[in-house]
């Protein structure tokens, strides 16, 4: 009797005996965000003009940051602004649309034309079988040079009816020369005018921008493209200014 107790009593004992395991949890690794390097060459000083502007140097174009450091140097035999270009955008060739945008400059070398980086790196090499249609964009200018009694002035197309009436003239005649910028704002349009034989800039409310210090200003779309004039204080070196008369 007292051993069938015993064994009773260890066959009970041993039901109510657990064993608990250690449960080691791993610590998931989180991955930390990389944030991307900054190029402290294409940082920018002026944010209304393009981090890299072309320059001319013995005759070859490359280009500096608004510090003036050369970051491309001058190889080329013509360069453009890190622009898109729209023929590459609408190409056919999936594969080079994306040297089409902005991040990318045209530029020339040996009579050929190729596509590069901000590092200067040629990407792409045109190619005629690549280029695709530009979509036809006409914007009629608003304003429009007037020539009386041999001097320029600006006239509003919708507004002028009568040249003997001198208050339909946006700006009365009374410049050498005068040449309505290509832009986006038709509105206020920037205006290369000639004053006693020098180049300056104005706008349609007869403001210098640029004052009458140059002896050209070249007639190009490096205002539309980049809000920089190219312009020449001796009528051989250009380079460029922006609306505050910075020269880079």
């Amino acid at each position: 009797m007292t051993f069938l107790v015993l064994i009773f009593s260890v066959s009970v004992f041993a039901q109510k005996k657990t064993i608990t395991k250690k449960v080691v949890v791993k610590k998931s690794l989180t991955k930390k965000p990389t944030i991307p390097k900054v190029n402290l060459d294409l940082i920018k000083i002026n944010d209304s003009i393009p981090a890299l502007i072309p320059y001319k140097k013995d005759g070859k174009s490359g280009f500096i940051n608004q510090k003036g450091k050369v970051i491309i140097p001058p190889v080329y035999s013509n360069v453009g602004f890190f622009t898109e270009d729209c023929n590459l955008l609408n190409s056919s060739n999936i594969k080079v649309k994306k040297f089409g945008s902005k991040k990318y400059a045209s530029v020339r070398l040996n009579e050929e034309d190729y596509r590069i980086d901000m590092a200067g790196k040629r990407v792409y090499q045109f190619k005629d079988a690549d280029l695709g249609k530009c979509p036809l964009e006409f914007k009629s200018q608003l304003f429009h040079a007037y020539i009386m009694n041999k001097y320029y002035g600006i006239i509003e197309d919708s507004k002028f009816r009568d040249a003997s009436d001198y208050r339909q003239f946006t700006i009365y005649p009374q410049f050498e020369y005068l040449h309505i910028l290509e832009g986006d704002d038709l509105k206020n349009p920037m205006i290369i005018a000639v004053k006693n034989d020098k180049f300056g800039i104005i706008d349609v409310n007869n403001k210098v921008i640029i004052p009458f210090i140059y002896e050209d200003i070249k007639r190009n779309y490096s205002w539309k493209l980049g809000r920089l004039f190219e312009v020449t204080t001796d009528g051989d070196n250009y380079f460029y200014v922006d609306v505050d008369n910075k020269a880079y």
